[in-house]
């Protein structure tokens, strides 16, 4: 009687045994680098040269990648959310999820089945019948309706839900994280072909340039000023310049087939958008969000969390299995030898049974599963603080890079400008005979040399600010239920 009582005071309290589940307290850090940040100023007139600034606590909208302003980079994210195989794969997984939450919390209520059997037996001729006939021959037809109720007096399964919610929970976040991640990574291929088509006409002024070299000094080396050495090794300059043109027009191919493929298309059916620098327009205002905030945002910290949850409510379910069990049973039929005769006077049956099981020894099996999902939640607590690192981290290595690109990019286009001055000189002291031949060379080399890294220097602004973005978690909770849920 003190167990039943026990048993039902904490039925009705809601009580469930093992930890309740606290969410772990926010990083105790107010910024991410030992000292505010700050870029610098570019100051020049070229794409992705604007000034950036950095804004505390500014919020990310759910689509930050038309903070580029640009039309065709916006319709091929769409697409991509539309069309994605992976997106599409997380969405199902969420689906599964969420219908496995949904099956867990049918424990806790009673269920009803209904069954009916017939059966022709014979009977022992040594043994009476069971039936009110001395036929041993007989046909027994039998329907009921069967009950089983598991009161969850100890909480076990209504942590087994909890578990299951959690889980549901971490995928809901892995679908946010994969939402980001192909935004990201669609905004990352556009600038990286910008980038490219960029390099490609750099190097094609650059072979322009060479060949009006080549063509000069024939005309000298046909004058006798020069020596045909000098034309020669012009020639190889040009050739090398040649060179790098394939394949850099390869690596461009190669790119437009991963932006076709991030937008769900085979790549036979490639995306009629293009981008260029002069198309994309460089985000200024940077959000940067408290680390306390950011553990709200980054869908990585917050499906950990769920991990952790679900792992502290499988300590509830395993201490739960160590408790005694209750079920309560019932059954009510009806039995005939007739099928007419089942809801006769005199067929009727019903059973009603309660049974209380206390385990005694399972070889130590209880306490050990109980002691392994302590140390799953242990490696789970674990794990979450890794991720709340990382994400910090992360953000602090992207602000480094943004405020090193501008530094960059000052220096790049600076050094592009006197490479270009340098090399005009040089030809003109050639042309004049004021230098050899060697000279020209060292300053065509020194030029080709700044544009390219002026380019790169460029893309790597473009793709820093959209890896900030992702970084401080995409703005998924400003996106519209479709975006992030198809």
């Amino acid at each position: 009687m003190r167990c039943a009582a026990l048993a039902c005071s904490v039925l009705i309290a809601g009580c469930a045994v093992g930890p309740d589940f606290r969410r772990p307290s926010p990083p105790p850090v107010e910024r991410y680098t030992p000292e505010p940040l700050a870029t610098e100023s570019v100051a020049a007139q070229i794409p992705g040269g604007a000034m950036q600034r950095f804004v505390r606590d500014l919020d990310i909208p759910g689509q930050w990648w038309t903070l580029y302003r640009s039309p065709a980079l916006n319709s091929l994210v769409a697409q991509a959310l539309r069309a994605n195989p992976t997106l599409q794969s997380a969405q199902a997984a969420l689906r599964v999820a969420e219908e496995n939450h949904l099956a867990s919390r049918g424990a806790l209520f009673p269920s009803a089945d209904a069954s009916f059997s017939t059966t022709r037996q014979k009977s022992a001729p040594i043994l009476s019948s069971p039936l009110n006939t001395p036929e041993p021959v007989f046909n027994l037809h039998t329907a009921q309706l069967s009950i089983a109720y598991v009161p969850d007096v100890f909480g076990g399964v209504r942590r087994q839900v909890e578990a299951a919610a959690a889980l549901a929970e971490s995928q809901r976040c892995e679908l946010e994280a994969t939402y980001v991640t192909l935004s990201s990574n669609v905004v990352a291929a556009a600038v990286q072909e910008a980038a490219l088509r960029a390099q490609i006409a750099a190097t094609e002024e650059i072979v322009k340039l060479e060949t009006e070299q080549v063509a000069l000094m024939q005309r000298q080396y046909e004058l006798g000023a020069i020596a045909e050495a000098n034309v020669i090794a012009q020639r190889v300059t040009l050739a090398q310049a040649q060179a790098t043109l394939a394949p850099l027009r390869k690596q461009l191919a190669q790119q437009r087939n991963l932006l076709t493929a991030l937008a769900g298309r085979f790549p036979s059916d490639e995306v009629a958008e293009r981008f260029d620098f002069a198309n994309l327009e460089l985000p200024v205002e940077l959000p940067v969000s408290l680390p306390s905030k950011l553990v709200e945002q980054r869908p990585d910290v917050r499906a950990a969390e769920a991990q952790l949850h679900a792992a502290s409510a499988e300590v509830g379910v395993a201490v739960a299995n160590m408790l005694p069990q209750f079920s309560i049973s019932a059954n009510i039929g009806s039995v005939a030898s007739e099928i007419g005769s089942l809801l006769g006077s005199g067929s009727g049956f019903w059973l009603v049974g309660v049974n209380a099981t206390q385990p005694l020894f399972h070889g130590s099996t209880l306490l050990h599963r109980k002691r392994a999902a302590q140390a799953a939640y242990e490696q789970a607590a674990a794990q979450y603080r890794a991720t709340v690192i990382a994400a910090l981290q992360n953000v602090a290595d992207t602000l480094r890079a943004l405020q090193y690109d501008a530094i960059a990019l000052k220096a790049a286009l600076d050094a592009k400008l006197l490479a270009e001055e340098s090399l005009a000189i040089a030809r003109r002291q050639l042309e004049l005979g004021d230098i050899s031949y060697l000279g020209l060379l060292t300053a065509e080399q020194a030029y080709q040399q700044t544009v390219l890294a002026l380019v790169q220097a460029q893309a790597n602004r473009y793709a820093d600010t959209a890896a900030l973005f992702q970084a401080l978690g995409g703005g998924w909770w400003n996106a519209r239920p479709a975006e992030t849920k198809g």
